[in-house]
Formats: C-alpha cells, sequence, structure tokens
C-alpha cells in the first residue's frame, strides 16, 4: 500500500515535469498566462482557474516522466511535502498554511491541468 501511495505521487510529478517541459496550451492552443489569472479565496480553499480544468496532458502515462518526477519531487517539494508526499516535510512544519498531503482525495482527485496550474504560480509560502 505504502509504495502504491508514493508511485502516484511520482506519477503525479512527473506529469507536472512532463507539462513544463512541453507548455501547457488550451485546447485552441494559446499560451495561457497563469500569473494573471491566480484565484486565491480563503486559506483554507485554493482554486484553480476553471480553464486549468481543460489543460491537455499529453505525456501522462511516460514512465521517464514519473522517474524524473521523482527526482524533482525529492529535491524540491519533499523538504516541505514529505518523502511519501503527506504534508508532514520537516521544513514544512513551522510553515502557515501547512504543505498539502499530496496523497489525499482532496488533491487527487483535482484535474491533471488544476495541479500543474497551483505548482506553477505557487501559494505563499510555497515556492
Amino acid at each position: 500500500m505504502k509504495k502504491n501511495k508514493v508511485k502516484i505521487i511520482y506519477i503525479f510529478l512527473g506529469i507536472i515535469l512532463i507539462l513544463t517541459i512541453v507548455g501547457a496550451k488550451d485546447n485552441s492552443n494559446k499560451q495561457l498566462n497563469y500569473k494573471n489569472n491566480y484565484i486565491m479565496q480563503n486559506s483554507d480553499e485554493w482554486k484553480a482557474p476553471a480553464y486549468a480544468d481543460k489543460l491537455v496532458n499529453r505525456l501522462k502515462d511516460l514512465v521517464k516522466a514519473s522517474q524524473k518526477g521523482k527526482e524533482i519531487f525529492d529535491v524540491q517539494c519533499a523538504i516541505c511535502h514529505g518523502v511519501e508526499g503527506k504534508g508532514d516535510g520537516a521544513a514544512g512544519m513551522g510553515l502557515t498554511p501547512r504543505p498539502a498531503d499530496l496523497t489525499s482525495k482532496k488533491v487527487q482527485s483535482q484535474s491533471d491541468g488544476a495541479i500543474y496550474w497551483k505548482i506553477t504560480t505557487g501559494k505563499p509560502p510555497m515556492a
């Protein structure tokens, strides 16, 4: 069970990496401007704009993306989100708000585009 959760996180990060490399585009191939479309309600709720759900992940099932995603996660994300992505990393303990549990149903139920938007946009204190 533990290995499956870790695998899900790596796949998730691989998807993000691929979208970052290829460049996320909407269905009409217009480049999206994330910084100008930042949507943040209150500190408990953070929603990506509706157009983020329309982003197409063209490289979703590539193994190399998952491997590269793990490498990036280990260096950039695990310090706050924890090795297993549960939001329990050492540096995340003192943050407000606390880092998200990437294995939670709330995170896992979001579209790849919404997750991509959140990672590339960030939300303080997230880089």
